[in-house]
């Protein structure tokens, strides 16, 4: 595995996306210079304490400012160097970002009540060009598109349909909205950025540098590579747990499907279904705690509840998703005979845990703390400290310790340089990730800005409410489709935030449990990136697989199904979450898991055997019947999904007609 992997993971998720330019010359020492500095400044702050909001908040935008138009090209010839242009906008875009700092902490606007003079309004229109430029380089158009709808909506208010009519703002009190206050780009969103995401980024990029990512892969490889099917299990475990932690659902498709996806392929899984085993289970990582791509932390923050609430209520639904996926694997492999690998192919997973179990300290610390009542930022420091100690090999310590002693001059410098690189290395890979969501939080800032300033999310909710006529299940789909549709194209920070503002409202409007409308929205923002047409970690997948993307994006909404059945599963379910008594948790864990198996098993045709049309029907029927909470409908579901069981067992040979699969 390592040999597939080591090589340089940001080429191969940079040549996926033919984003980013090469830097050389001046160029390229400056981008590694500001990526190091933000990220000892933001790894310090985590550790020490961060300075105030307006502070903080355009110091993290300037340095993604300059960060992005260094390495995010303005047009597609753009590639190579750095044109002038570029230099123009970057001494433009800085002042303009730091003047709020300025303004706010040190001149005269508290004084002034906030009333904005030219200048405020000058830098602070400079600045909202500037966040939709990054933001386009960085994610593509979407984002700025819609953050651009919504600053059209908000001055030609009063030309608007109803029931979306308001009275209409003037274009200078929508830049002091947007800019002068914590209401628009340098809101929640961004300070979440600033603050927990770019730590935990960060934390990301060491494992990854450091080899401790690889070893986690390994170790996924070692215990699943030799089951049915276990190099497609391999992809689920290894993509869920890094995409928890970086964030991505494009970028951990891309590193870690540059591996599994060969060796799926190897071991008989057809391009198209190993491609959507990796983008399915790289999307669905960003549910899985304790990072859960940075949403937890957006989330505590947007709702008020603890972080420790939020990872504990997702932790069920995220297992019911993984297991989803793994048994879908399982079923498909069993179905057309795919074993798994030989021993003598594969790492010793119990070799590799006693060689390197010291590289679980990082995480059980970090779990520890957070457990414990620590801020994620706090636990986020030592972790990160944690990593670098544990990273360095026992065979350098002991060099060091005999150079040291010998006076090797030499080699301590040689080994003094290989830490250095290392940490500079991480610096600038975390930082380079953090521009995508940075960026895309300050846009997400300005959209939740004008709603905010328009009232547009309690327009929203009682569109939902009247469209829906008062019915929850036709409510929780009508915010499902929005949530899908407002997400594609963009990151899932963006696509929560903007949901937040706009779909969560209604559901606690007609009951739903708050956690469980915010989890809600989260999740099909979510799957969004694996829904056609926009399916971003589809066709990033496909293109490693060479697999035909329409193809792969239907067989990977076949494999993540629960995924769609899962948040209507913890609505009307809420002990799902957590939330209940022990004997009501533990009965709808075993609900929920059967249902989840009975799905995958009709999406993947196989259960005991091979199954025809009218079993494949029976067990999705059964699956969808244990949504709705009470005795009689989960005993009516396992009698449905029993009754196909019982059946296939009693015949014990397949039958003469199986069914296809329903994404070929």
């Amino acid at each position: 595995m390592s040999e597939a992997t080591e090589s340089n993971p940001d080429e191969t998720a940079e040549s996926k996306t033919g984003k980013t330019r090469e830097l050389t010359g001046i160029a390229r020492y400056l981008a590694v210079a500001v990526a190091v500095i933000a990220g000892v400044y933001h790894v310090y702050t985590a550790g020490f304490g961060t300075p105030g909001a307006f502070i903080n908040r355009p110091l993290h935008l300037a340095f993604v400012t300059i960060l992005a138009f260094l390495l995010f090209p303005g047009r597609k010839t753009d590639t190579e160097g750095v044109p002038w242009y570029d230099w123009l906008l970057m001494l433009v875009s800085i002042p303009s970002v730091l003047y709020i700092a300025y303004a706010i902490e040190f001149g005269t606007l508290a004084s002034r009540s906030g009333t904005p003079l030219t200048r405020d309004l000058v830098f602070g229109a400079i600045t909202i060009l500037v966040v939709l430029e990054i933001t386009r380089r960085a994610t593509g158009r979407a984002l700025p598109i819609i953050a651009s709808s919504f600053l059209l909506y908000a001055y030609y208010g009063r030309s608007m349909p109803q029931p979306i009519i308001h009275r209409g703002y003037t274009i200078e009190r929508i830049i002091s909205h947007s800019y002068l206050t914590t209401e628009g780009i340098f809101g929640i969103p961004l300070g979440v950025s600033a603050t927990f995401v770019v730590v935990f980024i960060i934390l990301g990029a060491f494992l990854e540098v450091t080899g401790i990512g690889d070893w986690f892969i390994d170790l996924a490889y070692g215990a699943t590579g030799r089951t049915t099917g276990g190099p497609a299990k391999t992809s689920v475990l290894a993509s869920g747990f890094l995409a928890s932690l970086n964030g991505s659902a494009v970028a951990n498709t891309a590193t870690t499907g540059a591996f599994t996806i060969p060796l799926m392929k190897r071991t008989g899984f057809k391009s198209k279904y190993a491609a959507a085993v990796e983008s399915a289970a790289s999307s669905g990582g960003q549910i899985m705690p304790p990072v859960m791509g940075a949403g937890a932390f957006i989330m505590s923050s947007w709702t008020g509840i603890s972080y420790v609430t939020i990872i504990s209520a997702a932790s069920i639904p995220a297992l019911l998703y993984f297991l989803s996926i793994g048994a879908a694997v399982h079923f498909r492999a069993k179905k057309e005979g795919l074993e798994g690998m030989d021993a003598k192919d594969l790492p010793n997973p119990w070799q590799l845990l006693r060689t390197g179990v010291h590289f679980l300290i990082p995480l059980v610390s970090l779990v520890i703390m957070l457990v414990q009542g620590n801020s994620a930022m706090k636990a986020a420091f030592y972790a990160i400290l944690l990593t670098i100690v544990v990273a360095i090999p026992r065979a350098r310590a002991e060099e060091f310790g005999r150079a040291l002693t010998n006076g090797d001059s030499a080699t301590i410098r040689h080994l003094g340089r290989n830490a250095l690189a290392m940490g500079v290395a991480a610096l600038e890979r975390g930082m380079r990730m953090t521009i995508t969501v940075a960026a895309a939080c300050a846009t997400a800032g300005l959209v939740v800005g004008m709603v905010t300033l328009t009232g547009l999310g309690l327009k929203f909710s009682t569109l939902i409410t009247s469209l829906s006529g008062g019915s929850l299940i036709i409510a929780l789909f009508l915010t499902m489709l929005t949530s899908i549709i407002l997400g594609m194209g963009l990151p899932t920070t963006a696509a929560y935030v903007v949901l937040a503002a706009l779909g969560a409202p209604a559901l606690v409007d007609m009951g739903v449990e708050l956690i469980a409308a915010h989890l809600f929205i989260f999740y099909f923002g979510i799957i969004s990136a694996i829904t056609p047409p926009i399916m971003l970690a589809v066709f990033t997948a496909s293109g490693i697989a060479e697999s035909d993307p329409w193809k792969t994006g239907f067989t990977a909404l076949n494999l993540a199904a629960a995924g769609f059945l899962v948040p209507y599963m913890f609505v009307y379910g809420p002990q799902l979450l957590l939330v209940g008594s022990t004997t009501q948790i533990a009965i709808g864990a075993i609900t929920a898991i059967v249902g989840v198996l009975a799905l995958s098993a009709g999406t993947q045709g196989f259960l005991y055997m091979p199954t025809n049309y009218l079993e494949r029907t029976a067990l999705v029927i059964g699956a969808v019947v244990l949504i709705a909470p009470g005795l009689m409908t989960d005993i009516v579901g396992f009698a449905i999904i029993a009754a196909v069981f019982l059946k296939q067992y009693a015949i014990n040979e397949p039958p003469e007609t199986p069914t296809p699969d329903v994404a070929d």
